[in-house]
């Protein structure tokens, strides 16, 4: 399998994998999706 081949960057996969996964389940998403918005509005400003 191509993932066998390169041991160094499966392990980085799974690992940035783990960490969205935990980021998600703590709320972060909905954090950095709110702060984006507030970004984006201030950039245009309306906010």
């Amino acid at each position: 399998m191509w993932f066998m081949k390169n041991k160094t960057a499966y392990l980085i996969l799974m690992i940035a994998v783990i960490f969205i996964v935990i980021g998600i389940n703590r709320g972060e998403a909905e954090v950095v999706l709110t702060k984006a918005v507030q970004i984006c509005l201030e950039c245009i400003g309306i906010g």
